[in-house]
C-alpha cells in the first residue's frame, strides 16, 4: 500500500487556488486511475482508493488522500492513515505540496529534509516524528508586490495556469514512478537544477488556529 498525500484547504472558496496545488494534483492522478471510485470521508480526510502500476508490473494498491483539516493540521490525517495501514513513512508515502520558492512549472522531489517554513509538511513532521518521507514540491512562483497570505489563496493568473498545468502532470508522472520503482528513480529522473528553496522566517506572532487556512 502507498499512500499519496495532496496538502491543500478545504472548501469551495479555495478551490483552484494556488496553496490547493498539492490537491489537484490528487485529482489528476484519481482521473489517471480511478475514474470509478468513490472518495470516501475518514482518517480526517477524503480518500480514493486506486490500483498503480507497481514493481514487476503487478498493480499496487494506493490510497490518494485529500486532508480534509486546513493546511496547518495535515500531518492529522497522514498519522490516521499511517497507523490505520501500518505502512513505513519513509518507503510508502509521497506528500504533494505547493512551494513558493520554486518557479511555476517545475517540480522538486526529496526522500527527507526540512519543511522549509512550510507549516502543512511541518505538522505532518510533528505528527509522524520524523522528517524522513518523500515529498513532491510543485511550484507556484514567489509572489512579487502581493501579501504573501493573498497570494498563496489567490488563483493563478493566465500566464500561470498553462505551466501549472504542465507541472501537476509532471507531479502525477513522479507519483506514478514513485509507486513502481521508488523515490530515487523518480528523483533521478524529474529533479532538475533548481536549488532547495530556503527556509522561511516564521511569523510573528501566535501560531495559526485548526482553522486557519495559511501555511505561509
Amino acid at each position: 500500500m502507498k499512500l499519496i498525500v495532496g496538502l491543500g484547504n478545504p472548501g469551495l472558496q479555495y478551490e483552484r487556488t494556488r496553496h490547493n496545488v498539492g490537491f489537484m494534483t490528487v485529482d489528476r492522478l484519481a482521473d489517471r486511475h480511478a475514474r470509478a471510485a468513490i472518495p470516501r470521508g475518514r482518517f480526517n480526510a477524503v480518500t480514493i482508493e486506486a490500483s498503480l502500476p507497481g514493481p514487476g508490473g503487478q498493480e499496487e494498491k494506493c490510497l490518494l488522500v485529500k486532508p480534509t483539516t486546513y493546511m496547518n493540521r495535515s500531518g492529522l490525517a497522514v498519522a490516521d492513515v499511517v497507523r490505520f495501514y501500518k505502512v513505513d513513512p519513509v518507503a510508502d508515502i509521497l506528500i504533494l505540496v505547493d512551494d513558493l520558492y520554486l518557479p511555476c512549472g517545475t517540480i522538486r522531489l526529496r526522500d527527507s529534509g526540512s519543511a522549509a517554513g512550510h507549516n502543512g509538511l511541518a505538522d505532518i513532521q510533528r505528527c509522524l516524528g520524523s522528517d524522513r518521507y518523500a515529498r513532491c514540491r510543485i511550484g507556484i512562483d514567489p509572489p512579487v508586490q502581493i501579501p504573501q497570505a493573498d497570494y498563496v489563496l489567490g488563483r493563478f493568473t493566465d500566464d500561470q495556469w498553462p505551466l501549472v498545468d504542465t507541472a501537476i502532470s509532471k507531479a502525477a508522472d513522479a507519483a506514478e514512478l514513485f509507486v513502481r520503482s521508488g523515490m530515487t528513480a523518480a528523483m533521478n529522473k524529474f529533479n532538475g537544477k533548481t536549488e532547495d528553496p530556503p527556509a522561511r522566517k516564521p511569523a510573528s506572532g501566535p501560531p495559526p488556529s485548526s482553522t486557519d487556512p495559511l501555511s505561509s
